[in-house]
């Protein structure tokens, strides 16, 4: 695959990520009677991963994530040069998707922006729970150190074949249910910056802990497995 089919798998990969995930929060999750809530939304984030894992991860490796790409980088997995054009178009397919969700959101006469947001990443006041930037910082670094060992695990060549995009999805879903309440979970930080840019205010200041933090827990995951797992190569498509 050339540079170009792989950057614009990622975007598109990345859109829906951002588009189902964050849009299911802002549409689905309190609707009257039939919201999908937080489980819905935990949900919806896996579903968005393990769709497109089996329809690019042949393409691109099916990242979507500028943390899992550096991580995968540092397991031995991913090739230095390819990291600033995958990271690119993954933020920019999660600014595009952010983008369409505001233009759909608003055409309810009662989506308020300052109000409703666009399920952006933060903590303090930004928390859905109230959770300090400590909890916040820690629960980043520990379930994307997770989310990374999953995928690092799950695409090793000596992993069951078929079962990677499985394994990553229920993983992010996982993860979602676990830290919807801290920091509304990002463990990416295209899916952070996207939101972040369009509502602009807290959550934009706020941002570079949902940089610094996931891609702190990548990095580490990477180390970790090659200690613990060796340098498995990679099998042919997903990575997350």
């Amino acid at each position: 695959m050339t540079t170009v089919q792989k950057s614009l798998a990622e975007f598109l990969g990345t859109f829906w990520l951002v588009f189902g995930g964050c849009g299911s929060a802002v549409i689905s999750a309190a609707f009257p009677e039939v919201g999908i809530g937080l489980l819905g939304v935990s949900l919806a984030f896996g579903l968005t991963v393990v769709t497109m894992a089996y329809a690019i991860g042949h393409i691109s490796g099916c990242h979507l994530n500028p943390a899992v790409t550096v991580g995968l980088w540092v397991g031995g997995r991913f090739p230095a040069n390819e990291i600033p054009v995958y990271i690119i178009a993954q933020v920019f397919g999660a600014i595009a998707a952010a983008a369409a969700l505001y233009w759909i959101a608003s055409g309810n006469p009662e989506f308020d922006l300052a109000v409703n947001g666009l399920a952006a990443n933060g903590f303090g006041d930004k928390s859905p729970g109230g959770y300090a930037m400590g909890a916040g910082i820690a629960i980043e670094v520990l379930l994307t150190f997770f989310f990374l060992l999953i995928i690092l695990g799950a695409t090793d060549g000596r992993a069951p074949v078929g079962f990677a995009p499985l394994a990553i999805g229920l993983g992010l879903t996982l993860i979602h249910l676990i830290s919807i309440p801290v920091t509304n979970t990002s463990v990416n930080p295209a899916r952070s910056t996207g939101p972040a840019l369009i509502e602009g205010g807290i959550a934009l200041s706020q941002l570079w802990v949902f940089w610094i933090a996931p891609i702190g827990g990548a990095i580490l995951a990477g180390i970790v497995y090659k200690i613990v797992g060796g340098s498995g190569q990679d099998i042919v498509g997903t990575e997350g």
